[in-house]
């Protein structure tokens, strides 16, 4: 998976005041926690940090705070109703020797057997949710639907790789093959041609 540097600047205050103060210098406030670290309040410059928001894809950060480095990925986000600007952004702080859990994006590869017979494919997650560790975290999840039928659905359940543990609930649909009255008219078709 990508790393991507981000510059923080350590913060001490942490009330509404100052947190608008930083907004006003195109900072974010954000804030760094995890396993044996002690809270770490910072904030980053909004055009750096927006280039790896405004994207599907997901990060490992390279935080650089105070001279001191930490490997993070995103945890959550807060943005502005009305203008999509992040507000305040949670990082996570992972190490390289853990299993991390990050979502990634579904990439769907092969043609499948049910849109070739004028079935619909249904993109329903964009995302999953897996755990590796880092060395073994892809950037995507591939999804091969060559042998995907009419009607049929792959769930996440059904995603196996090697060194990945896959943490969307089981059941959850990635993508279908929805009929279709082309579909309908195809196989009606053929069933008269059989005859």
């Amino acid at each position: 998976m990508k790393t991507i540097k981000l510059q923080g600047n350590s913060r001490v205050v942490s009330n509404k005041q100052a947190t608008k103060t930083l907004r006003r210098k195109a900072q974010v406030p954000c804030v760094l926690y995890g396993k044996g670290i002690e809270n770490l309040l910072f904030s980053v410059d909004e055009k750096e940090l927006l280039l790896t928001i405004n994207t599907p894809n997901s990060y490992i950060f390279e935080l650089e705070i105070d001279g001191k480095n930490w490997l993070a990925v995103r945890h959550s986000a807060q943005y502005h109703p009305v203008t999509d600007k992040p507000l305040h952004i949670d990082f996570l702080a992972v190490s390289e020797d853990k299993p991390v859990a990050i979502e990634v994006p579904v990439v769907i590869t092969g043609n499948s057997e049910g849109v070739r017979e004028g079935g619909k494919l249904i993109l329903n997650t964009r995302k999953v949710k897996i755990a590796a560790e880092l060395k073994n975290l892809p950037d995507t999840v591939t999804v091969d639907i060559t042998n995907l039928k009419l009607g049929k659905t792959i769930v996440a359940g059904d995603l196996k790789f090697d060194n990945i543990q896959v943490l969307t609930p089981k059941n959850t649909i990635i993508c279908a093959v929805k009929t279709t009255r082309a579909a309908i008219g195809t196989t009606a078709a053929a069933a008269t041609t059989t005859k």
